[in-house]
């Protein structure tokens, strides 16, 4: 079992910035990949961004060059730095996590709430 908890959402205004941070413990040798969700109201959940075991990142359109994803192994974290944010990007962001031996992501925090308005 895996244990995800997200931190660092709140409310910013239009161009400014966060940086989400997720806390994994449990039985992180058997993850494959983090990634960041997020769900609009009304919206389906969409993956934002993952990051790899080897540090191989992937985004989604509407954020690249906007969000950066990272991980420090050490402290079994992985981030989410976002730049230039809009007001589209208000959402539930959510922490994920998926097992080796899944095609999935099987493993999910309780989510933070970023809004984008002024």
């Amino acid at each position: 079992q895996v244990q995800l908890v997200e931190s660092g959402g709140g409310l910013v205004q239009p161009g400014g910035s966060l940086r989400l941070s997720c806390a994994a413990s449990g039985s992180i040798f058997s993850l494959a990949a983090m990634g960041w969700f997020r769900q609009a109201p009304g919206k389906q959940r969409e993956l934002v961004a993952s990051i790899t075991t080897s540090s191989t990142t992937s985004y989604a359109d509407a954020v690249k060059a906007r969000f950066t994803i990272s991980r420090d192994n050490a402290k079994n974290a992985v981030y989410l730095q976002m730049n230039s944010l809009k007001p589209e990007d208000t959402a539930v962001y959510f922490c994920a996590a998926r097992s080796r031996w899944s095609i999935v992501y099987d493993y999910w925090g309780q989510g933070t709430q970023v809004t984008v308005s002024s």
